[in-house]
């Protein structure tokens, strides 16, 4: 809750929640239950990334608990279409999680399904990684899918957002970026370290837009 409250403070309007299950990823993070004591304390939007290998198992479970978007793993579900339309049956934004080597041939099948797409550039698992080489291109790839089949979805981008990171990811065309590490850890206060990366992106979102114009 006082981290909830910090972020918010110093102007954050999307909270990010990993759930992990130790099976698709190896690490183990946040069940349902610390979705709804989040969902008390944030006035803007819970988004959840369920990197679990049943991802329709845990629908109903974030539903209840609040969520406003679930997104699920394109690596893991063979029923793609049938999650996303449940997912939206029960009034929650869907998205779709691609990790870095994952074609993006999952993503076109789907695109008209979806509210959200997450492009990871990082192998998900663990906080404070390093952006992989790359992911600039495979973000305006995304972007330019996303413009020309379904305008009105949001594209993410989580995985080793940083000072050098967030503002050519913002150029090549995300629109929001998940930030822990940056955020949460290093010199200066919370509300510092998210303005700078804030003022940051929104430089390169700017710099992007005039190069797609």
């Amino acid at each position: 809750g006082e981290a909830v409250a910090e972020a918010q403070k110093a102007g954050a309007d999307w909270f990010h929640l990993d759930v992990m299950d130790g099976r698709f990823v190896p690490n183990l993070a946040f069940g349902p239950s610390v979705a709804a004591a989040c969902r008390t304390a944030i006035r803007g939007t819970l988004d959840v990334h369920l990197m679990v290998e049943r991802p329709g198992d845990w629908i109903d479970p974030f539903a209840d608990a609040g969520a406003d978007v679930l997104t699920v793993h394109a690596e893991v579900d063979p029923h793609l279409h049938r999650t996303l339309h449940r997912i939206r049956d029960r009034g929650v934004q869907a998205g779709l999680a691609l990790n870095p080597a994952t074609p993006l041939a999952y993503l076109r099948e789907v695109l008209p399904l979806l509210d959200l797409v997450l492009v990871m550039t990082v192998n998900p698992g663990f906080g404070g990684q390093s952006w992989i080489a790359g992911g600039e291109d495979r973000v305006r790839r995304v972007r330019d899918l996303r413009d020309a089949s379904n305008p009105g979805c949001t594209v993410q981008v989580d995985g080793g957002v940083d000072d050098a990171t967030v503002g050519p990811a913002a150029a090549a065309g995300a629109e929001v970026l998940v930030a822990g590490s940056a955020v949460f850890g290093g010199n200066g206060s919370v509300t510092e370290r998210f303005r700078a990366l804030q003022a940051k992106a929104e430089a390169g979102a700017a710099h992007g837009a005039a190069d797609r114009t």
